[in-house]
């Protein structure tokens, strides 16, 4: 029996606990089925959560028939419902989920619900602790290349039971998922699963290390002989976690010869033996995003695209917003805006990407780990460090007397000008602030636009 027919016999209403994006596309979808829902969040203003959307997801939620609690969560009515739709924003061990649990209701991901809806879809699942939206875009980018009808979902912004919804039915979903994500989904099988890599993160959230890297291996949760599985040969923790999955492997490399890597010597992206493109070509900044357009294009391969379309897919690639994307260069000075970067790991490869001086612009909500790793990767190239946001204290802290550091406050105004009086002619500026962006901004996506309003305004 189905998922959705399983839970229409019960007789009793799904709940939904939180409602951003993924909640609201879950109890729609789940309304369409035939589900009677019941859906909650603690914010007292939907507005607080999904921003300009809020009145139409209000709007779409009423004319559904959602029974809609907002500043509240109801455990008694949670603890009756027939399943309960988690969203990845609400951790595992919040209230409704306990009572849920406790009650012995079934939890599930909003992963879990599109993927019910979407049969006959193949996935292209990708994840890992850096780098998994730019692969899961530039995946779709090659499958469209090739011929193949596809789009990207999932953490990337586009909720799995959104595209549920709505009437595209493509052949491919290329769908980036996070670990958040993955501890409540069980149904979803990866046509290819792909690990970018693995690093701290999350200890904000995770008590231990390996309670994160726990759900990132429940990518293998499902595996079988068939299974398709595209890693990163150069990370040790991708490899020692993954032996014994069933499955092919198909692997990614920048430093050694793979089935997928980079041939420094001739300046080539590779499959095997074959040349893709030489990476004066790929015009994306640093070797992380050429593991990145490896990985993606591996997984383009498995899925059947012919090589002449995944090298044409990665010269028309451009980098995604927020992640090492350049905005402009003022008075000499290029400004990149990396808000994507939050956490130690994906800053350390952000600021080894770069070959010239640069100012870092590090901060914002702390979680968790210390900042002293970036001084090694910051190197002498590093002009200095602003340090703002409420772990201001914390990186200068850390990384005083190992890289000049000036510290600020939280008026973002004041971050852009000190970075503009340190930096020289043939310098660069790097938001990428190996912090959450909550103290200051409604998400990293709100940094950013307003990294780059202030840098068009220069």
């Amino acid at each position: 029996m189905s998922l959705f027919a399983r839970w229409r016999a019960s007789g009793r209403e799904a709940a939904v606990i939180g409602l951003g994006k993924s909640g609201v596309a879950s109890a729609l979808l789940l309304r369409r089925e035939g589900i009677p829902v019941y859906a909650s969040d603690m914010a007292r203003d939907l507005s607080k959560v999904l921003g300009a959307e809020a009145e139409s997801a209000g709007r779409r939620l009423a004319e559904a028939g959602v029974a809609l609690e907002l500043g509240r969560h109801d455990l008694s009515r949670i603890g009756r419902a027939a399943a309960c739709v988690v969203s990845p924003g609400v951790p595992p061990g919040a209230p409704p989920v306990a009572a849920a649990r406790g009650a012995g209701v079934e939890v599930v991901s909003e992963i879990d619900v599109g993927y019910a809806a979407l049969p006959g879809a193949r996935y292209a699942v990708i994840t890992g602790t850096n780098g998994k939206t730019t692969t899961t875009a530039l995946t779709a980018h090659l499958l469209q290349a090739a011929g193949f009808p596809s789009l990207a979902a999932g953490n990337i912004g586009r909720a799995l039971a959104e595209v549920a919804l709505s009437e595209e039915r493509p052949s491919w979903v290329a769908l980036e998922i996070s670990s958040f994500q993955l501890h409540d989904t069980h149904a979803l099988v990866p046509t290819v699963g792909a690990m970018t890599n693995l690093a701290p993160d999350h200890l904000d959230r995770y008590t231990a290390l390996e309670e994160y890297y726990a759900d990132k291996d429940r990518l293998y949760l499902n595996a079988h002989p068939e299974s398709r599985w595209v890693l990163n040969g150069d990370d040790g923790e991708v490899e020692r976690r993954s032996r014994g999955v069933p499955g092919t492997r198909r692997w990614f490399r920048i430093r050694s010869r793979a089935d997928g890597w980079l041939d420094r010597t001739a300046g080539r992206l590779m499959l095997g033996d074959t040349a893709l493109l030489p990476r004066e070509e790929l015009l994306l900044l640093g070797d992380h995003n050429v593991a990145n357009a490896l990985c993606a294009a591996l997984i383009a391969r498995e899925a059947g695209a012919e090589l002449d379309a995944i090298a044409r897919g990665l010269r028309s690639f451009r980098a995604l917003p927020h992640r090492m994307e350049p905005i402009r260069t003022v008075d000499g000075v290029l400004w990149i805006n990396d808000s994507k970067a939050t956490n130690i790991a994906s800053t350390q490869v952000a600021v080894e990407a770069l070959e010239r001086p640069f100012v870092l612009l590090l901060g914002g909500r702390h979680k968790g780990e210390p900042y002293t790793a970036l001084a090694a990767a910051a190197g002498q190239h590093c002009r200095g460090v602003v340090a703002y946001g409420e772990a201001r204290d914390l990186v200068t802290r850390d990384l005083a007397g190992l890289v000049p550091v000036t510290k600020v406050g939280t008026d973002f105004a004041e971050v852009i000008a000190t970075a503009r009086y340190l930096a020289r002619p043939g310098d660069a500026v790097l938001l990428s602030p190996a912090c959450s962006s909550y103290d200051m901004f409604r998400n990293y996506e709100d940094r950013g636009a307003q990294f780059r309003a202030a840098v068009e305004a220069l």
